[in-house]
């Protein structure tokens, strides 16, 4: 049994059948803020350490090399030193500064992004989703009423964008219809990009993308390749099946490779093929994903360049992953499979909110010595070494640590319980939730699509930090931490502009 604590939660459930009623219990998401697992306070001061040793030790190296340059003058060189000697010694100091500077590490900075809105022939109300699922003759009765009932409490509007191919009777999902999907959503959101950033394709080096179930040969990165003429020495990665964390990995992945190839742009895709996860049975635990599940894209431009911070928007600051999938229950929460009658679709366990809590109690708690202050950090030591017996530590308040938050915009259900462990307010909600009913679950962009949201909005003030937090099967939880470099205005183009 897992030696960490349970809650659950009861829900009252009517029979079809005789119009009896039965209570049923189930887990739901666990109270994290009443305890703190010291294994991931551990991990978060290593990532510190690690990958901010040089913030310590090139403090103490200027001010010796200042200490010493304070006392020395033009008139000592000169006096000291004849000219061919000096010229000597400051050609000597040039090419050492040169690498100095080029030696420290670079930022990895944002210089725009873009989210593609379908047009509004794509546009389903929940209304309208019932009544073509009912005519396509795919579903049971039973099916539509179970659809019915998570729609009504999924969070999710009736202006939400789908393939009405799908609602074809006998519809099976097909390679070609996944194809014109993901074409029509990622080219929309790359071109609208490379207007706004100005970078002409022939300058991306590099080209990550990800979209969780369709997998085609070639790959969706050699589509983008192939549509937008991409150079040919283009280093592209293609994802799959990682599920709606996946736009956090692939940022991840292009960070690592900005860093070995220097002063370089990298583009980076988060997208789903809706067409092509669509179920057509009667399994309610394989329906969930139609409920939720809409078409979107976004497409980032990512840099290195040290003088892109002048154009840029943001800043990365911190990227922790988290992967829970040596569990077994975390690990078979979501996955692809097939029905009794041979239909494919993704299957969501009723474990699902519980193993999601627990990957983000990881997640956060890593994350936390990364960005809390250091009162925050010196107050939740100091209760923890000299706290009471029987009494719970003090748990970070982690709004210190951000402006806002982007959490993938998953269910109703799943954002209130998040709201209520993080105990956040419904101002850092608001972006995820105007998401999940303007736009339903997007996966992997979703996060695009609040940010875009808190741009829309005028919410976005230089020094602003902006946490992105993510989930996906495996099962992953992955959080970034980005920092405003300027004021960001209501940009022309955005997926929350009505026509």
């Amino acid at each position: 049994m897992s030696k960490e604590s349970e809650e659950f939660s009861t829900e009252i459930v009517q029979s079809g059948v005789d119009n009896s009623f039965s209570v049923r219990v189930r887990p739901r998401l666990p109270d994290f803020l009443s305890s703190v697992n010291l294994k991931y306070v551990k991990l978060g001061y290593g990532y510190l350490i690690n990958h901010r040793l040089y913030l310590l030790l090139i403090p103490l190296l200027l001010s010796a090399l200042f200490s010493h340059i304070g006392k020395f003058t033009l008139e000592d060189l000169y006096n000291k030193y004849e000219l061919t000697e000096a010229l000597f010694i400051s050609g000597l100091m040039c090419p050492m500064l040169y690498f100095l500077v080029h030696s420290m590490p670079r930022s990895t900075y944002v210089l725009d992004f873009a989210c593609f809105r379908p047009q509004n022939e794509y546009k389903v109300s929940k209304a309208e989703f019932i009544e073509l699922a009912r005519k396509s003759g795919n579903f049971n009765d039973a099916a539509i009423e179970f659809q019915v009932r998570v729609l009504k409490k999924s969070g999710i509007g009736n202006e939400t964008y789908l393939p009405k191919g799908i609602f074809r009777p006998g519809y099976r999902t097909s390679l070609n219809d996944g194809r014109e999907e993901v074409s029509m959503v990622m080219f929309g959101a790359i071109k609208d990009l490379l207007a706004a950033t100005k970078v002409k394709a022939k300058d991306i080096k590099i080209l990550v993308v990800n979209c969780g179930i369709l997998n085609t040969t070639p790959s969706i990165s050699s589509m983008i390749v192939n549509h937008f003429k991409l150079r040919h020495d283009i280093q592209t990665f293609n994802l799959g099946g990682m599920g709606c964390a996946a736009g956090i990995i692939s940022i991840d992945l292009a960070k690592d490779l900005l860093d070995a190839y220097p002063s370089s742009y990298a583009l980076v895709v988060s997208t789903e093929a809706v067409s092509y996860s669509w179920y057509t049975g009667n399994d309610t635990d394989m329906l969930i994903p139609n409920c939720f599940f809409r078409m979107g894209a976004a497409a980032i431009m990512l840099s290195n360049f040290r003088f892109d911070r002048w154009r840029a928007k943001y800043e990365l600051k911190q990227l922790v992953r988290t992967h829970k999938g040596v569990d077994n229950r975390s690990y078979k929460s979501i996955h692809q499979r097939e029905d009794s009658e041979g239909k494919k679709g993704l299957s969501i366990s009723k474990d699902i909110i519980e193993v999601g809590g627990h990957a983000l109690k990881a997640n956060i708690t890593t994350l936390g010595p990364l960005m809390l202050p250091v009162s925050e950090q010196l107050h939740f030591f100091t209760n923890l070494l000299f706290k009471k017996k029987k009494t719970k530590p003090y748990i970070p308040d982690y709004k210190l640590a951000f402006e806002h938050v982007c959490i993938l915009a998953t269910s109703k259900k799943v954002l209130d319980e998040i709201q209520k462990n993080l105990e956040l307010t419904e101002k850092y909600m608001e972006a995820s939730r105007k998401t999940l009913e303007r736009f339903g679950n997007t996966s992997s962009s979703s996060i695009w699509y609040e940010l875009a949201y808190l741009e829309f909005n005028s919410r976005i003030k230089r020094g602003d930090r902006i946490c992105q937090i993510a989930f996906g099967s495996g099962f992953k939880c992955n959080s970034a931490v980005w920092k405003s470099l300027r004021n960001v205005k209501r940009p022309k183009k955005s997926p929350w502009i009505e026509d």
